[in-house]
């Protein structure tokens, strides 16, 4: 009898809630696609998209109902938030268990030390690291160079790959020489935001590439009409006949973030109702 009351008091499906302030492009394209998913998928999105003139307090009482809701195993914030936003004290209201985004200081901190486990790992990263090991079992010993030292996925990702004994260097708007070190990566991934920055004779013969940048550029097409492109920030025609892979912008990191959430909204849901599904 009691584990029959057990499995009538598991909530029925995983429910994630978001939390969307403004208009930006790149964030726009990552909500719309992460809501579809959850849809297509069976998981419940409920959320909120707010004006980016949105106060602190309101952001953050927000965040507090979310997080006081018992259905909720998993909250995002969509970042950037805008310059007026602490995006640190709006992460630190989420907690550590329902962090899927991997963002909380607790989760980052465990990936950082020996013998620690997070609840999540950021899911871009986790995107990127999957997206290697696809072509690249073993990564011990390569040199991986990243550029892009943000929270959401430089600075992570250099922790994962570096958890995983890879050489990692990772670089920023301030590194001096920075061709040179994309020149000797056996893997390279690229994540700064600007069009083409990389180009493809810097990449190194048989090199792994990951871009990670989205870039969306609207012009008219050849009937007037608007139309909204979107590019990486490695020169995809060049490198692709140098690089042995590269990931193509859009289709590439993007899709694989998305399954990752995913995968952290399933382990949530798994965490919150006591049971093991894999």
């Amino acid at each position: 009898m009691a584990k029959r009351q057990k499995l009538w008091s598991i909530f029925e499906k995983p429910v994630l809630a978001f939390i969307l302030v403004g208009q930006r492009s790149d964030s726009l394209i990552y909500v719309t696609n992460k809501k579809k998913i959850c849809k297509e998928i069976g998981i419940e999105c409920i959320g909120l998209e707010l004006e980016e003139s949105v106060s602190q307090d309101e952001l953050s009482l927000r965040v507090q109902e979310l997080q006081s809701d018992p259905r909720v195993c998993g909250i995002l914030v969509q970042l950037p938030l805008p310059k007026h936003i602490d995006e640190n004290k709006i992460l630190d209201l989420i907690s550590p268990d329902k962090d899927v985004d991997g963002f909380h200081p607790y989760n980052i901190g465990n990936l950082a030390l020996k013998g620690r486990e997070p609840f999540f790992v950021s899911c871009t990263p986790q995107a990127v690291l999957e997206l290697i090991k696809s072509v690249c079992p073993d990564i011990q010993g390569k040199n991986v160079t990243i550029v892009g030292k943000s929270n959401i996925v430089g600075l992570p990702l250099s922790l994962l790959l570096n958890n995983h004994n890879a050489t990692v260097s990772l670089c920023h708007s301030q590194t001096m020489n920075l061709e040179e070190y994309v020149r000797r990566s056996d893997i390279f991934v690229a994540a700064i935001g600007k069009i083409s920055y990389f180009k493809g004779e810097w990449i190194k013969e048989g090199a792994i590439v990951i871009d990670v940048g989205i870039n969306v550029i609207t012009q008219l097409d050849k009937e007037g009409n608007q139309q909204r492109l979107v590019y990486g920030d490695v020169e995809f025609n060049k490198a692709i006949e140098i690089c042995s892979y590269i990931t193509p912008v859009p289709g590439g990191v993007g899709p694989m973030t998305i399954a990752m959430l995913m995968k952290n909204i399933l382990i949530s849901w798994e965490r919150l109702n006591g049971i093991q599904m894999r």
